[in-house]
């Protein structure tokens, strides 16, 4: 048979009623990103300026494809300014 086990050093003896605080040492919890919200009309805003613009350039280029199929070329063109005194 087999001794009985004896232990060296005392157990400790807890007490029921009040918790120990951890000892663990951890980061603070992480807060959540605010994420930005663009605002609508700002946004609807932009989209019909760079509709616009797209348009206006599409037709502008449209105007100049159709006039060099025809044979025109802005360069038979020449400006004279003279300036008011």
């Amino acid at each position: 048979m087999s001794k009985q086990w004896e232990p060296r050093k005392p157990t400790v003896e807890l007490q029921p009623g009040a918790p120990r605080p951890s000892r663990i040492r951890r980061d603070p919890a992480k807060t959540a990103k605010q994420t930005v919200v663009p605002d609508r009309d700002e946004r609807d805003r932009s989209v019909v300026v760079i509709g616009v613009v797209t348009f206006a350039l599409a037709l502008a280029v449209l105007a100049v494809a159709i006039g060099s199929y025809a044979g025109w070329s802005p360069s038979q063109y020449s400006m004279h300014l003279s300036v008011a005194q």
